[in-house]
């Protein structure tokens, strides 16, 4: 199972989290949000954990932006995965796609109703994989609010899926009991502030992992 620590600011974090078992970091590319990282800074970042040989999936979240603003990120910082969490379309994905074909694509879908998750369902055919996360009128992931994960019981797309909204160390085993995401995505469950990662509860959500993970 798939392990993305999102909303990663720090390099020092960034290599702490990925030694701790991390398979994927997430970086926010949107600059309303609080964990937002410039692009420069963001290159010089990746380039840290490229110089320390970390291998993790390197996930840029990035939201409506046009094609060529999304092929000039994934040029400068060597990105490894695009995270669209916006309102792109099943086509806007197929452009990305075609245009970026070494760039996983994951289409980020804010669940409020049933209807969603059959939207989702129109996007398989060209992301690399799903993710849930839970509707927020104003704001576009990392609230700290949960999914109904009843409603997700028989979700079962044609591609990979992550699950996210407010995960934390004290619901994951909860949550991964009564659902089997490919993986699953946290930010603000491990978090002192926005941005800055609580390591020992980053530490504490792989011990309570480990059932999975083995």
């Amino acid at each position: 199972m798939r392990v993305k620590i999102c909303g990663i600011t720090r390099l020092d974090q960034a290599l702490e989290i990925a030694a701790l078992g991390a398979t994927d970091l997430g970086f926010i590319c949107v600059p309303r949000s609080p964990r937002y990282l410039p692009v420069d800074h963001l290159g010089q970042l990746l380039g840290g954990l490229r110089h320390g040989q970390v291998r993790v999936g390197m996930v840029g979240v990035v939201a409506d932006r046009s094609l060529a603003s999304l092929q000039a990120i994934v040029e400068q910082t060597g990105l490894s995965a695009l995270q669209l969490h916006g309102d792109e379309t099943p086509e806007d994905c197929r452009q990305i796609r075609q245009t970026l074909p070494g760039c996983e694509l994951i289409k980020a879908i804010r669940v409020a109703t049933r209807a969603d998750l059959e939207r989702a369902l129109t996007y398989a055919d060209w992301v690399d994989a799903l993710l849930l996360d839970a509707y927020h009128p104003s704001s576009l992931g990392g609230t700290g609010l949960t999914l109904d994960w009843a409603s997700l019981t028989n979700f079962r797309p044609p591609c990979r899926w992550f699950l996210a909204g407010g995960l934390s160390p004290d619901n994951i085993q909860k949550a991964l009991e009564d659902l089997s995401p490919d993986g699953i995505d946290l930010s603000s469950g491990l978090e002192v502030r926005p941005g800055w990662k609580d390591l020992a509860l980053v530490d504490r959500l792989f011990q309570r992992l480990g059932p999975w993970l083995t």
